[in-house]
């Protein structure tokens, strides 16, 4: 089993960490929450009903929203609005490049309802189907926040023409 868990590690970790940080945009905590969800994975039996990728990009989701929700989270809010101090953070690669992107940075800026569809449909590459079914919404709904998604993106981004807001 040890090496099995450890070649999905290796094949799902980045993907997860990604997906975490468009939740928390915290390095660190997404991080947290990735080995939370692998310990999760490891110590509860996966029984093959669909993607593992999508399964445990689901977990992830679960995970982030759960600590969005947490005490410590809030009390962090707190604290940094009242001692504000910038962190030294060492940021992988591929998150910087992210964050320097327009789209990346206008994407973090949205609210979670919205958020959550963008990154599964455009980063992801998940059937709007599929996206109903991972978040628990009906497929009108994710179609909904989408286009509400892609009209606040339009807005941020100075009416630039960018390919991937024209799709659909």
């Amino acid at each position: 089993m040890d090496g099995i868990l450890e070649k999905i590690m290796d094949e799902h970790a980045e993907h997860l960490l990604r997906l975490a940080y468009f939740y928390v945009k915290n390095r660190h905590s997404a991080e947290d929450i990735v080995q939370e969800v692998f310990i999760k994975f490891s110590q509860h039996g996966y029984e093959e009903r669909g993607q593992l990728r999508a399964y445990l990009s689901r977990l992830t989701i679960n995970k982030s929203k759960d600590y969005l929700k947490s005490w410590h989270y809030k009390k962090l809010i707190l604290q940094e609005k009242i001692f504000p101090v910038k962190a030294n953070i060492q940021r992988n690669t591929l998150i910087e490049a992210e964050e320097r992107s327009y789209i990346g940075a206008a994407i973090l800026k949205l609210p979670l309802t919205y958020r959550e569809p963008i990154i599964l449909y455009y980063y992801e590459e998940m059937k709007i189907t599929d996206i109903a079914q991972v978040l628990g919404i009906l497929e009108n709904t994710v179609k909904t926040r989408l286009k509400r998604a892609r009209e606040a993106l339009k807005s941020q981004l100075k009416q630039e023409e960018w390919e991937v807001l024209g799709h659909e």
